[in-house]
């Protein structure tokens, strides 16, 4: 696999912006997704989205999981809608709790490490569908997703044929230091801050009592707020904890289907140095670590570029293991 960069995104930091601000997601309309909500073992809730493809069933289906604060209208999601559409394979968007667009009911919301809600959301769906299952990540979706596959061991091939992890922190203590330093505290940091404080008081409005709001709203960095938030929530004693426990790094020697793992070495979130070398990922597992790309955006084209590369390229790849 290659990707070259365009030369006028020169870059980590534009060739991740501006991909998801600005680039091109489709070549034509993508039909509307159907949408449904699914009761959780614990009272709660979760919207998955659909595109179903023309042509013959069974089909191959392809889950895709999204990053931090994504959704199944997030620039990648859409891209890897139109690539499913042109293989006419269905396709799947499973959102983590509340990112759908309405506050989830339980006290909890979602992280990095989530395997235990991927994979309920996998087994439910091998259960309705008749086809072959294929099933990428995006960010922290990706870690999530390698989370459950390290887990499942060869018990993840009765659900999904292959699996690929796009752009995901992989070691979450390093992106955490990354992303909470310089150009990426001042844009990034915030960006998310932005979205995940109100949430987060909303659920504190829910569940009266729940952290300490103060300290909540006191947070300048992922650390910190994952520390009042998303740690003591999801059963972590601190985010030291939680990014340990819910890293996949270390445990990429579990996995036992086949496995792609992407990571551009000028993403600005996940540092070089910190990603996996081919000794680290056993057997199962293929690296494809390109120079550029930046975070979820390897834009290609003339501007204002397109996103549809990076989907494609996996697409190819996951499509080598039905």
């Amino acid at each position: 696999m290659q990707y070259v960069a365009p030369r006028w995104l020169p870059g980590g930091n534009l060739q991740t912006i501006w991909p998801a601000l600005w680039a091109r997601r489709v070549e034509a309309p993508l039909p509307a997704y159907l949408r449904e909500r699914w009761n959780t073992p614990d009272g709660d809730f979760i919207d998955v989205d659909f595109l179903a493809a023309e042509g013959p069933a069974p089909k191959p289906l392809l889950v895709l999981f999204h990053g931090l604060e994504g959704s199944s209208k997030s620039h990648y999601a859409e891209a890897f809608a139109a690539h499913a559409q042109s293989r006419s394979w269905d396709y799947a968007v499973p959102h983590f709790r509340g990112c759908s667009g309405e506050i989830n009911l339980a006290p909890r919301a979602y992280h990095s490490g989530d395997f235990e809600e991927v994979g309920w959301i996998l087994s439910r769906l091998r259960e309705r569908h008749a086809g072959p299952m294929l099933v990428a990540g995006v960010s922290l979706g990706g870690n999530a997703l390698l989370r459950w596959v390290e887990e499942a061991g060869a018990e993840a091939s009765k659900v999904v044929s292959a699996a690929a992890s796009i752009s995901a922190p992989l070691d979450l203590a390093a992106g955490g230091a990354a992303i909470g330093q310089g150009f990426n505290r001042l844009v990034y940091t915030r960006m998310f801050l932005a979205s995940m404080k109100p949430k987060a008081l909303a659920k504190l409005a829910q569940h009266p009592g729940l952290f300490d709001r103060e300290a909540l709203l006191a947070a300048a960095d992922l650390h910190a707020f994952d520390n009042v938030f998303t740690a003591p929530l999801h059963g972590f004693r601190d985010t030291d904890d939680y990014w340990r426990r819910a890293s996949a790094k270390p445990h990429l020697d579990a996995i036992r289907i086949p496995a792609l793992v992407v990571n551009a070495t000028n993403d600005p979130f996940v540092p070089a140095a910190s990603l996996p070398r081919p000794e680290e990922a056993g057997r199962h597992v293929t690296l494809w670590q390109p120079a550029h790309g930046g975070h979820v955006g390897f834009p290609m084209g003339r501007p204002p570029g397109h996103v549809l590369g990076m989907p494609e390229r996996v697409g190819d790849w996951l499509a080598q293991h039905l």
